[in-house]
Formats: structure tokens, sequence, C-alpha cells
């Protein structure tokens, strides 16, 4: 997912997203533990777009003071 696409959601679909986002960092992790990860790779693409969305939202809590 791209900053771009994400700057043009509102903040409730970004939380939605944010959930959604940490619930399959979990499962990744899980699995990770138990040995049956088998695409390695998504769970740092999960955790940057984890990163992309909280900064996003951060930018938009300053941005209202």
């Amino acid at each position: 997912m791209k900053a771009k696409e994400l700057r043009i959601k509102d903040d409730a679909t970004l939380q939605n997203e944010l959930v959604q986002m940490l619930r399959e960092r979990f499962n990744f992790r899980m699995q990770q533990g138990t040995k049956q990860l088998k695409t390695s790779h998504r769970l740092k693409e999960v955790n940057r777009d984890i990163a992309r969305i909280k900064t996003i939202l951060n930018e938009r809590k300053g941005a209202a003071k």
C-alpha cells in the first residue's frame, strides 16, 4: 500500500485498516513462531504498512492542533 493511497482515505477508514493490519501481523507472528510461515516477506510489508498508517494519522492529528 502506498502513502498516496492512504492519504486519500479518511481517519475512520485508516483506523479500521490499522486494526486489520495489526491482526494480520499477529497471525503472521504466530505462524512464524510455529514455523508455519511460508511468506516471510509479507510480515515486513505489513509492518511497513502499519508504520505508514500510524504516521499519516499522527500527521493529521498534529495538523488539527
